[in-house]
């Protein structure tokens, strides 16, 4: 199994040629075509009407608009180019959350830049991360907006709690867990969990990876009330130097927001490596 397929939301933040880059060597080691998705914050044209004289105002960013995608346009050709990769550019016009997830279903894995506040160019809808991660049908590999990486999936971290989230997770990071030197599998149990005898023990699906030629490290640990289960993913992460954690996306709506499930929440908030999320 492999991804064929990937796609990478680009925008005009300062993080966007990182998370190209990344999307390129991982399209070169799983032999994928790419497809560059450019999707920008675009202001309803109603904002503009209020005020006289503001017309001129969204003309002209729109012609702004317009020049640096076709400057990033450039620029993802001749990155193809340079990395012997197969791609396309698609740049599409509409609110993010409504336009981006049809193509995003059509890729076999999704690259995208974690939410980044100290960036005004990042922001391209309301929770637009979560909205895909929940919407697209599709793994999520979330790039941290701090930071260096080089393409993850040397050292893996998986989060196990025996879910339809997580299982949808693994199964997801098929082609991440069977490229790693090592994967480590890690419950993280609380005192609202389940009885024992009512959950999938990690020990339980490791014969399931053992099929497709993947060894699990598995690993237990016990928290109490007061210890967020995202905090110890990311503690653990660091501490046995894994450059990727997989992990179901918990959330539902709640009138027009996006709740989400603790873990899932700090690890959107405060990742340290590279995220990939299925729901």
């Amino acid at each position: 199994m492999s991804y064929k397929s990937i796609l990478v939301h680009l925008d005009t933040s300062v993080r966007a040629h990182a998370r190209l880059e990344m999307a390129l060597q991982l399209a070169h080691r799983f032999h994928a075509t790419l497809t560059g998705l450019f999707s920008t914050y675009v202001p309803p044209r109603h904002a503009f009407v209020v005020m006289s004289g503001t017309a001129g105002y969204y003309a002209e960013h729109e012609r702004q608009r317009h020049e640096r995608a076709g400057a990033l346009e450039r620029l993802f050709h001749a990155e193809l180019s340079r990395a012997n990769v197969d791609g396309r550019w698609l740049a599409v016009d509409g609110y993010a959350n409504d336009v981006v997830p049809p193509y995003a279903r059509l890729a076999d894995l999704i690259v995208l830049g974690q939410t980044d506040p100290n960036d005004a160019e990042a922001f391209v809808a309301e929770q637009f991360v979560e909205h895909l991660v929940l919407s697209a049908g599709r793994p999520v590999l979330l790039v941290p907006s701090a930071g260096s990486f080089a393409p993850p999936g040397q050292h893996v971290l998986v989060a196990w709690d025996g879910s339809r989230e997580a299982t949808r997770a693994i199964h997801d990071a098929l082609p991440f867990l069977a490229h790693a030197s090592k994967v480590t599998l890690l419950a993280v149990h609380s005192p609202s969990d389940a009885a024992p005898r009512e959950r999938i023990a990690g020990a339980d699906i490791a014969p399931t990876l053992a099929r497709h030629g993947i060894r699990l490290d598995v690993r237990e640990s016990s928290v109490g009330h007061d210890t967020p289960v995202g905090d110890v993913l990311l503690s653990q992460a660091t501490d046995l130097g894994c450059d990727l954690i997989v992990m179901g996306a918990y959330a539902h709506s709640r009138l027009r927001e996006i709740v989400l499930g603790g873990a899932t929440r700090t690890l959107l908030q405060s990742m340290t490596v590279p995220v990939l999320m299925a729901h």
